[in-house]
């Protein structure tokens, strides 16, 4: 029996999810990406990008391909996804179970300003004129045009096109892993007195946090948003074992 299974990617634990499960050998493994990364790295399982049309053009792409279980690896902060991902799979009477990487925490000697969105992070920065490292998506950063008295640094994956309509930006082409030391170097270089940042969790953006708190830098922390209560697992090996025992064990192949 061979076991269709739809991942919700664009993070580096998709890619290790569809590798898990794919080297069983009875599943059948595709990785969708929703396309707004224009070179993405190699996912190593066949792949499917763009949008499936909501919920509803998700369930249909479940029913139609006959899909087993539905997997939601997608960023923490992508909860329009994951809405229309849990929404889909009841729809279409899918198994479902969701990867939740847990958020930073903060720690002594952390200074963390937390807002709500992207747009209160623009006015928590205030009039005075600060120079600011700009650490989201290059689809929010527009919003700091409101605030064209800061000096900004941008980090993104893709360019950020057309650049931002302020007085000074400066732009960094670059995709994590980030290491601690080549932070601080960074921030210390450009003079940055403000960071803002998601609460993103994991491993390979945690040097800008470490990296601000050892220079008593502000962070301007956007919280996560709520997401749909699903089946969920905070790693990658809690969520391929979750699935495991979903599907079952591996049927033996006759010689």
């Amino acid at each position: 029996m061979t076991h269709k299974i739809l991942i919700l990617g664009g993070t580096a634990e998709a890619r290790q999810i569809a590798a898990a499960l794919a080297a069983r050998g009875d599943c059948a493994v595709v990785l969708s990406l929703a396309g707004r990364t224009e070179n993405p790295v190699g996912q190593g399982v066949p792949v499917r990008v763009g949008g499936f049309g909501g919920a509803e053009g998700l369930a249909a792409y479940l029913k139609e391909n006959a899909i087993g279980l539905l997997v939601d690896a997608t960023h923490p902060y992508a909860a329009q996804i994951s809405t229309n991902a849990a929404r889909a799979a009841g729809e279409a009477g899918v198994t479902i179970v969701a990867l939740r990487r847990p958020g930073w925490e903060r720690v002594e000697g952390d200074r963390w300003s937390e807002v709500d969105d992207v747009p209160a992070a623009v006015t928590a920065l205030g009039a005075v004129p600060r120079h600011v490292f700009l650490t989201l998506g290059r689809q929010e950063v527009n919003a700091f045009e409101a605030a064209p008295q800061h000096h900004y640094l941008v980090r993104s994956v893709d360019p950020v096109a057309p650049p931002l309509a302020v007085p000074d930006a400066q732009y960094i082409l670059a995709r994590g892993p980030f290491e601690t030391a080549d932070e601080l170097a960074l921030l210390e270089r450009n003079g940055i007195d403000a960071v803002v940042s998601k609460n993103s969790g994991g491993a390979a953006t945690y040097g800008k946090i470490a990296a601000a708190r050892a220079l008593g830098i502000e962070i301007v922390m956007v919280r996560r948003p709520r997401l749909p209560d699903v089946p969920s697992a905070p790693t990658v090996h809690d969520l391929v074992s979750m699935a495991t025992h979903m599907l079952g064990p591996v049927a033996e192949r006759g010689v």
